[in-house]
């Protein structure tokens, strides 16, 4: 097991988090967007985008992860996370009467992004933890490592 590989299993799950927060962000910001994209010469709402994660290693048994770590098996697989894609929620859009809007229909009411406030607040909690407690792994394993090396 290489002294780095718990530096490398942060360091992905640091970038997946980032990813996370700059689409939520994004979420958050197109909030009241009408006008996202045009589809058959319509204008449709901004939708919400969701960020997917995976493993970067498959799945594998407990012999061979345990077989692996002691060196039994040659290279090293990959560990960490991974985005796998960022997929549009396909929720159905708000509904909001509203005549005066540039974008309303003949009845009134005007199409508005599928972005809920408290879901993407609640992502944005969950992100954040995540960063913050792989921030953590990477300190705790910084200060092993310069431990190590105050060994005489």
């Amino acid at each position: 097991m290489s002294m780095f590989q718990g530096l490398d299993t942060s360091a992905s799950a640091l970038t997946a988090n980032r990813l996370r927060l700059d689409t939520i962000a994004a979420n958050v910001a197109n909030a009241n967007t009408t006008r996202a994209t045009q589809v058959n010469g319509v204008w449709q709402p901004y939708k919400r985008k969701m960020v997917e994660l995976s493993p970067k290693a498959p799945s594998q048994s407990f012999d061979s992860i345990l077989q692996g770590a002691i060196g039994m098996i040659g290279g090293k697989p990959e560990q960490g996370v991974r985005v796998t894609a960022i997929r549009e929620d396909n929720t159905p859009f708000k509904r909001l009467y509203d005549p005066t809007h540039p974008d309303a229909d003949a009845d009134g009411y005007v199409l508005m992004p599928n972005v809920d406030i408290m879901k993407e607040m609640v992502d944005m909690i969950s992100a954040s933890r995540a960063y913050e407690a792989n921030v953590t792994i990477l300190n705790g394993a910084k200060s092993m490592m310069m431990k190590a090396l105050e060994i005489k």
